[in-house]
């Protein structure tokens, strides 16, 4: 009885509007894996034809998906574990479905603890382009300068516990006066650095080939492990699955259009990805680099750029804070599932759950710090050779499992287990757009999805597929 008292729908507050809402969701969506990841896979899946299969599958699995997952957020009102549990029991479902819910409080709380690392070194970063040291570097000595920084805990825990004290000090002040007013400026500055950047690739001489190289399909370059790349990468970049999506709907206004709010956030965190991979090949191609140099991409070959062309020390500087603003709004809404929880459950006030959360998620941030160092294990996956220890375990636990099985499973809930009535009900728009919804939701993401789940573990190619 305790419990039904203190979880109540909507005690957490509401966003002030559905533009805040859209900020705050795209916030969440936009992180490291639209500046650091889709440039480099991109430059390894040979650009154009990539890009193209990377919009398709947006639009059948990333855009279905987010607005199922808004609507189980907004019916509930509640945290993931909550809302999965309620709209069980209102559906006439087995309460096992709450399970859903934990995956995605855990799913989030696990990928903050290495995501505030690698945004540590982005941190880092800043001040370095900002001291003009790549201006005076070699090759050689970028990648060094790397290497050491990376094999050096204090300074990689240092960095981690700042990054974490920022993340702490917007959650633990709340919706509106938290999370709200955070992406309210952290998001436009976002893209307006973003359009700085890209108008000073326009004046470099490897603009054009920038262009071409994302915007004109080779498909003698595709690959079928380069199409399940792009399914895989079109599903984790819009933060599907861990909860965060399902949290920040049900602050969402009941007159909010979900279906609309959801474009929306597609098109923006799409664009930014774009815009990302607009801003960098011209600067790689310029320099005469590699633009299939992988995840060293932002940290060793970018550096370097910026060290040879003009004004390197201001754009370099520029570029990194923007992946620190990335990283920062997409890392407020990982822990807000897991600090909403505690509030609901435990009667905590949010400071207090937002402490003892990040406390946690710092701690168990330390394994992937020594990841790089004193704790490199290496070990197989499926035949891939990992070498970053416990960072590469949680990596592939939540990208490569949790993730897309979270998505899973909201696609099922939503269109298989929620009664039409209801689905309809939260989305209340046209009856056609309803309809196709529906069919994609229940029929073609799931698909899709598990073709991404049999990729990851070999399936595929054991049956001969790839």
């Amino acid at each position: 009885m305790a419990q039904e008292k203190t979880v109540t729908p909507g005690m957490h507050g509401q966003w002030s509007s559905r533009w805040a809402f859209i900020l705050a969701a795209t916030g969440s969506a936009v992180g490291l894996g639209n500046i650091w990841k889709f440039p480099y896979i991109t430059g390894e899946n040979g650009g154009g034809a990539f890009v193209l299969v990377y919009l398709f599958c947006i639009a059948l699995i990333g855009l279905p998906i987010m607005i199922a997952e808004i609507m189980l957020g907004r019916r509930a009102r509640m945290s993931p574990v909550n809302a999965m549990q309620a709209l069980a029991k209102q559906e006439g479902r087995s309460p096992a479905w709450k399970i859903l819910g934990w995956m995605g409080v855990l799913a989030g709380f696990l990928i903050l603890s290495y995501y505030s690392v690698i945004a540590g070194w982005a941190l880092a970063y800043i001040f370095r382009a900002a001291s003009g040291v790549f201006s005076i570097s070699t090759a050689d000595g970028i990648q060094a300068m790397f290497g050491d920084f990376v094999s050096d805990p204090e300074a990689l825990l240092a960095w981690h516990t700042i990054f974490i004290v920022m993340v702490g000090a917007v959650v633990a002040r709340g919706v509106s006066k938290g999370l709200e007013k955070a992406t309210k400026y952290l998001m436009p500055s976002l893209f307006i650095l973003l359009l700085v950047l890209v108008g000073y690739a326009m004046n470099t001489d490897g603009f054009q080939q920038g262009l071409a190289f994302l915007f004109t399909p080779d498909f003698s370059k595709l690959t079928p492990a380069a199409v399940l790349t792009a399914l895989g990468h079109a599903f984790f970049t819009l933060s599907l699955g861990m909860g965060a999506i399902m949290v920040y709907g049900s602050y969402l206004p009941k007159n909010a259009s979900i279906a609309q709010v959801s474009l929306v956030i597609v098109i923006a965190d799409t664009a930014v990805a774009l815009l990302a991979g607009m801003a960098i090949f011209p600067l790689v191609f310029a320099n005469g680099l590699e633009a299939a140099s992988g995840p060293s991409l932002i940290f060793q070959t970018l550096p370097l750029a910026f060290g040879q062309m003009p004004m390197g020390q201001l754009f370099g500087t520029l570029f990194f804070i923007l992946l620190v603003i990335a990283a920062w709004t997409s890392a407020i809404s990982l822990i807000e599932p897991a600090v909403a929880w505690m509030v609901e459950n435990h009667g905590l006030t949010r400071p207090q759950a937002t402490f003892q959360a990040l406390t946690v998620t710092w701690l168990v941030g330390i394994g992937t710090v020594l990841s790089f160092n004193l704790w490199d294990f290496h070990f197989s996956f499926f035949g891939q050779e990992k070498t970053n220890g416990i960072f590469d375990m949680l990596d592939l636990l939540t990208a490569n499992i949790m993730l897309p099985l979270g998505g899973l499973l909201i696609a099922i809930f939503a269109g298989w287990k929620m009664k039409e009535s209801h689905s309809r009900d939260e989305l209340n728009g046209n009856r056609s757009v309803y309809e196709f919804w529906l069919f994609v939701v229940r029929w073609i993401s799931p698909t899709l999805v598990i073709i991404v789940l049999l990729h990851l573990f070999g399936v595929l190619k054991l049956i001969g597929i790839e």
